[in-house]
């Protein structure tokens, strides 16, 4: 196996781990970069001085490339940015935001840049801004999400004829064969976040962790769509967030209910009653607590068996 992205990012399998917040530590990063994947801290739940300490430790944990994922709309993005230059790092992730911004400025420090888009007017956006790759995330995907409720399976083939770098699935992919189809359909390489959720390394709190492989098909929806778009596990704050909706509450008051720490309560504290719980659709198979290096060998080894059973034929 070898493609442009194990190429643009020096890696060994064309696998990236999601920069989630609360759950992307420097443990997780560097795991899934020793496993041959891409690791990535996300640096969206950080204060810039904590970014700094968790891309050092990541550098000290592993000799292997490694990214930092950082949401545009993060308030005190400059620091982020300073602190991204200054410890020299070489991959990063933008989201959540217009890629203009920081794209030429992060490209002239030598930094491979990667946006991630939901649609492929966003798609053709980034390219013209200069991005090095694409991450096209379905609707199945965990945490926040387009407002186009536009599948991972419609949606890599619309992005891949409309950029020409390359292109990285994310929705909804855990295993080896959600992997190989996606390839399928013109994909360059995933991006998995739920199935690195729940690992050993993840810095998710485990009650949250047991939450995810304990779900079911179901379990999960989309809900804040006026506002942002955010994928969450059903629980008693689900219900908040439900009960707010369905009487068109204002989105003052819906700011106001996210903006509690409730993502940082349910997924880091491991507050399943009054915390933000975000996963993907694809936790309803995920039913056990692994190492990332057993994951990223569980993923190539059924993507390999999988793709062999294709080339028999029928």
């Amino acid at each position: 196996m070898d493609n442009k992205i194990m190429q643009l990012f020096n890696i060994k399998y064309p696998i990236v781990q999601a920069g989630m917040i609360w759950c992307s530590g420097w443990q997780l990063a560097s795991a899934v970069s020793n496993a041959g994947g891409l690791g990535i801290i996300g640096s969206g739940s950080m204060y810039p001085e904590v970014l700094r300490e968790h891309i050092q430790k990541c550098k000290k944990a592993t000799n292997l490339p490694f990214a930092v994922n950082i949401p545009m709309l993060y308030p005190d993005i400059e620091k982020h940015m300073d602190v991204i230059i200054s410890e020299g790092v070489k991959i990063v992730f933008t989201s959540a935001g217009n890629p203009k911004t920081w794209t030429q400025t992060l490209k002239e420090k030598g930094i491979i840049v990667v946006h991630v888009v939901s649609n492929a007017k966003f798609a053709k956006k980034a390219e013209e801004a200069g991005v090095d790759a694409i991450v096209a995330e379905g609707f199945e995907a965990g945490g926040h999400n387009g407002r186009e409720e536009t599948t991972t399976l419609c949606l890599i083939p619309i992005i891949k004829q409309t950029v020409a770098i390359p292109v990285i699935a994310a929705g909804g992919i855990a295993t080896g064969r959600a992997m190989l189809a996606t390839m399928a359909l013109g994909a360059d390489g995933v991006q998995i976040g739920s199935r690195f959720v729940a690992s050993a390394e993840s810095s998710a709190d485990i009650h949250f962790k047991n939450s995810v492989i304990h779900s079911n098909e179901g379990d999960t929806k989309l809900m804040m769509k006026h506002l942002t778009p955010v994928r969450l596990l059903k629980n008693p704050f689900f219900d908040l967030v439900q009960e707010a909706e369905n009487r068109c509450a204002s989105l003052e008051e819906l700011t106001q209910l996210l903006g509690r720490g409730r993502a940082k309560k349910g997924m880091f504290e491991g507050d399943l009653e009054n915390g933000e719980l975000e996963i993907g659709q694809v936790a309803a198979i995920i039913k056990e607590i692994k190492p990332a290096h057993e994951i990223v060998a569980e993923i190539i080894a059924e993507y390999n068996n999988a793709k062999s059973e294709l080339l028999k034929g029928f």
